[in-house]
C-alpha cells in the first residue's frame, strides 16, 4: 500500500502543472453545476409573471431540476464505474447543452420543466464525478485542495450566472423595461448556458480517463502512462501496485457490501453528511437570493443585481477553504462552518421577525452565512465524500450519498416559496436548527481524512464497527 508520499509529484515526469489542468477541466462541471443551478435565481420572477405562477408552481419551476439531478445521481455511479469517468462527463456535457436550448424556448411551464429535469440529470452525474475524477487523479498530497477546485468552479458558475443575469435584467430594464425582460429576459438568461456548454464538451476530448478506474478495468498500462504524467515514473509504478493490491483485496462490489461492518457506518456517515449540507439552507439562498431581497425593500432588478455580491463573497471565501483545506484539516473546517451558518440564520431570522428589515442588514447577514458555507460545508463536505470510501465502492457510494442530498435539495427547494408565505422570516430559524444538528453530527461522527492515501481510509472504519 502506497504512503502518503508516494503520490507526491517527482522530478522523474510527474507534473502537478497537468494535475490542475485535469482537475480544472473536470472543475468545468462543477462550474456548470453552478450555472444550471443559479441561472433560475434572476429568471423565476420574470417567469413567475409570465406563466402566472402561485406559491407552489414557483417551487416546482425552481425545483424540477433538481428531479433530473436526483436521476443523474442515481445513475451516476453505476455508469461511471462501467464506462469510465470521462466518458459519463461526456454525456453529462451533452445533456447540459439540450437543456439550455430547450428552457430558453418553451411555450408554457411543462415544456420548461421538462427542459430543466434534462439538464438536471447532467448536473447530477457531474456533481458526483468531477470531485471523484479529480479525487482519482490528484496526488494525496494535494488531493483536498484540488477537489476543492470543484467546488471553486460550482461557485464561479454561480458568479458568472449571476453576473449575466444582472446584465440582462439592467439591459432590459434601462431599455424597453420590465415588460422585456418578462418575455424574452429570462429566454435570454437561460440560453446563455449554451457557451460554457461548449467549452466544457470541448476541453473533456483532450483529457485521459481515471487510472483508477483503468486499474480496475484491467487497463493497468494506460493508467501507468497517465500516472507518469501526475506523479513521475517511480511514484506511478508505486501507485499503480498500490491500486492493484487494493483492488485483489476487495471482492465484487455489490449494494450489499455496502452494508457490509465498518461500510455501513461510512454509508451513513456520508448520506447524512451530504443531506446536511442541503437542509441547512445554501440553496434557498442561492436560488431565492432576489425574492429574499425583495422581501427586505430592495426593487426586482436591484436584488438581482444583489445577488453579484453574494457570487463574490461564495467565491472569495472558496478560495480560503482551497487554501487551507490541506492545512487546517476538514474536520475543524466543518465545525466551524456549522457554527457560523446557524448564528448567521438565527440572525437573519431574528432580522425579519422583529421588523429590522433594513437591505444592508439582510444583506449582511446573508453574505455572513455564504462566507461560513464556501469556506467548508460547501468545498471540504465533496471532500469528504471523494475520501471515505474505499475503491471498488467509490463510485457507487458516492452516487447513494449524492442521491440523497439532491432528494433534500429538491425537499428544500421545492417547499421554501410556501414557507416564506406562511411563516415569512421565521422559516429561516428552521435552518438555523438544522445547523446546530450538523454541529453535533460532525463533531461526533466525521472522521479526519486530511493526508491520507485513498487505499488506506477504509481502516477508519473497520476500526469503528459496525
Amino acid at each position: 500500500m502506497a504512503h502518503p508520499g508516494a503520490a507526491a509529484p517527482r522530478a522523474d515526469g510527474g507534473s502537478l502543472a497537468y494535475v490542475y489542468l485535469l482537475s480544472g477541466v473536470a472543475a468545468l462541471g462543477g462550474l456548470l453545476f453552478g450555472y444550471d443551478t443559479g441561472v433560475i435565481s434572476g429568471a423565476i420572477g420574470f417567469l413567475k409573471e409570465r406563466f402566472a405562477l402561485d406559491a407552489v408552481m414557483e417551487g416546482w419551476a425552481v425545483s424540477s431540476a433538481l428531479v433530473g439531478c436526483v436521476a443523474g445521481a442515481l445513475c451516476a455511479g453505476v455508469l461511471s464505474d462501467a464506462f469510465g469517468r470521462r466518458n459519463i462527463l461526456l454525456l453529462a456535457a451533452v445533456l447540459f447543452t439540450v437543456s439550455a436550448v430547450g428552457s430558453a424556448v418553451p411555450r408554457n411551464l411543462a415544456e420548461f420543466a421538462v427542459a430543466r429535469i434534462i439538464g438536471g440529470v447532467g448536473v447530477g452525474m457531474a456533481s458526483m464525478l468531477s470531485p471523484l475524477y479529480i479525487a482519482e487523479i490528484s496526488p494525496a498530497p494535494v488531493r483536498g485542495r484540488m477537489v476543492s477546485l470543484n467546488q471553486f468552479a460550482i461557485i464561479s458558475g454561480f458568479l458568472v450566472v449571476y453576473f449575466v443575469n444582472a446584465l440582462i435584467a439592467w439591459l432590459g430594464e434601462s431599455g424597453a423595461g420590465r415588460a422585456w425582460n418578462v418575455q424574452w429576459g429570462w429566454r435570454a438568461m437561460m440560453g446563455s448556458e449554451v457557451v460554457p456548454c461548449a467549452l466544457f464538451l470541448g476541453m473533456l476530448l483532450l483529457v485521459p480517463e481515471s487510472p483508477r478506474w483503468l486499474v480496475k478495468r484491467g487497463r493497468a498500462a494506460e493508467a501507468l502512462r497517465v500516472l507518469t504524467r501526475t506523479v513521475g515514473a517511480a511514484a506511478a509504478r508505486a501507485e499503480v501496485d498500490a491500486i492493484t493490491e487494493a483492488l485483489a483485496r476487495e471482492e465484487k462490489p455489490s449494494v450489499g457490501a455496502l452494508f457490509a461492518p465498518g461500510m455501513r457506518m461510512a454509508l451513513a456517515v456520508g448520506v447524512v453528511l451530504a443531506v446536511l449540507q442541503q437542509v441547512t439552507g445554501i440553496n434557498v439562498v442561492l436560488y431565492y437570493a432576489p425574492k429574499i431581497f425583495e422581501s427586505a425593500g430592495f426593487g426586482a432588478t436591484a436584488a438581482i443585481v444583489q445577488t453579484v455580491g453574494v457570487g463574490a463573497v461564495n467565491l472569495g471565501f472558496t478560495l480560503v477553504a482551497i487554501y487551507v483545506v490541506d492545512r487546517v484539516g476538514r474536520k475543524p473546517l466543518l465545525l466551524a462552518a456549522a457554527a457560523g451558518m446557524g448564528l448567521s440564520l438565527f440572525a437573519l431570522g431574528t432580522a425579519f421577525v422583529t421588523g429590522s428589515l433594513g437591505g444592508p442588514l439582510v444583506l449582511l447577514c446573508v453574505l455572513a452565512y455564504v462566507a461560513f458555507f464556501a469556506v467548508a460545508m460547501g468545498p471540504v463536505v465533496w471532500v469528504v465524500l471523494s475520501e471515505i470510501y474505499p475503491t471498488r465502492l467509490r463510485g457507487t457510494a458516492m452516487s447513494v450519498a449524492t442521491l440523497c442530498l439532491w432528494c433534500a435539495n429538491f425537499v428544500v427547494t421545492q417547499t421554501f416559496p410556501k414557507l416564506l408565505e406562511l411563516f415569512a422570516g421565521r422559516s429561516f430559524f428552521v435552518y438555523g436548527v438544522l445547523c446546530v444538528v450538523a454541529l453535533v453530527f460532525i463533531a461526533r461522527f466525521v472522521p479526519e481524512t486530511k493526508g491520507r492515501p485513498l487505499e488506506e481510509v477504509e481502516e477508519l472504519w473497520t476500526a469503528r464497527r459496525p
